[in-house]
């Protein structure tokens, strides 16, 4: 198959770039800087240019686009989180609408963030209660869901009746490789500080990565699967706990807790947010599960441990 991936040199894009080539695919990463193991055509993020024709007549197309969250939330990142996420995600559904052979699917990368901050019940597609109005959350955390229902309503709009859209709320990847969050998170666990954040009763959702590109190509197959799906592993679990379980197979000892204004101040330095870090994120993947998938690693202590002896096999 022909798979263009907009927005595929990040971390998420190079893992399933690297995936989908090793299975023979041809690949094609739009990019407006950055470099791919696929082969990489410039775009822009905003206009219909050149690059479409990369679209027209291609078998699947996975948009990855957006402006990284690890970022302090100012009003100029919000923003840029903002538009380079829903203008990337018009353009990409006009080209698929100007295509003379359009894609048959359209895999639009979306987020497990618009899920509410609660603790009492896990998030499925089905009674998940989407975020934005919570009483014990701070009022600015509502830009992030807004955010992601922005970037969902962008391609649900897009005129595009020859292509099954999926929106892919997707919860932290979790991969080996340097620059991901794993790679901070086994940091902190071997510097002493990957302790709870707050207290730890936050949930964490995360997904490992090879689970995360089984299920894009459960996606790619099942043509009856359409709108959003949580991409999630079923065992979510409390920070304090996830944390426990990436020291275990660290071999750390040591993992001081932070306070909320300790987290604040680390946060600051790391220049991102503390909502990545408090935000209860309980979510589960109720459409994958009926749709018959597996999980390789469904529990985080296993995937801590592939994770982990795979970081240092690589050195």
């Amino acid at each position: 198959m022909k798979i263009v991936i907009p927005g595929g040199t990040g971390q998420v894009g190079a893992l399933l770039a690297r995936a989908l080539l090793a299975k023979g695919h041809e690949v094609v990463v739009l990019t407006r800087s950055g470099t791919s193991a696929a082969r990489v055509v410039a775009w822009d993020g905003r206009t219909v240019a050149a690059w479409a024709s990369e679209i027209d007549s291609a078998d699947v197309v996975i948009n990855l686009a957006g402006r990284s969250v690890s970022c302090r939330y100012t009003r100029e990142n919000l923003d840029a989180m903002m538009s380079s996420r829903v203008d990337s995600t018009r353009a990409v559904g006009l080209a698929i609408g100007q295509a003379k052979r359009p894609p048959p699917v359209w895999l639009q990368m979306s987020t497990a963030t618009i899920y509410a901050h609660r603790f009492d019940a896990a998030n499925d597609e089905a009674t998940g209660v989407i975020g934005g109005e919570e009483a014990d959350a701070p009022k600015y955390w509502a830009f992030s869901v807004e955010i992601a229902k922005a970037w969902e309503r962008t391609q649900d709009e897009a005129a595009t009746p020859g292509t099954r859209k999926v929106a892919l709320r997707t919860a932290m990847v979790m991969s080996p490789d340097r620059g991901g969050i794993f790679d901070v998170l086994l940091g902190l666990s071997r510097s002493g500080l990957g302790g709870p954040v707050g207290g730890g009763r936050q949930f964490v959702s995360w997904i490992h990565e090879r689970d995360f590109v089984r299920a894009v190509e459960l996606l790619i197959a099942r043509d009856d699967l359409r709108g959003p799906v949580n991409l999630a592993a079923p065992g979510p679990l409390p920070q304090r706990d996830f944390m426990a379980a990436l020291r275990a197979a660290a071999g750390s000892r040591v993992g001081l807790p932070a306070t909320k204004w300790m987290a604040e101040i680390g946060a600051f330095f790391l220049r991102t947010d503390t909502e990545l870090l408090l935000k209860s994120r309980r979510v589960i993947p109720g459409r994958l599960l009926e749709a018959g998938f597996t999980f390789d690693y469904s529990e985080w202590p296993a995937a801590a441990r592939d994770l982990v002896a795979r970081r240092r096999a690589a050195g």
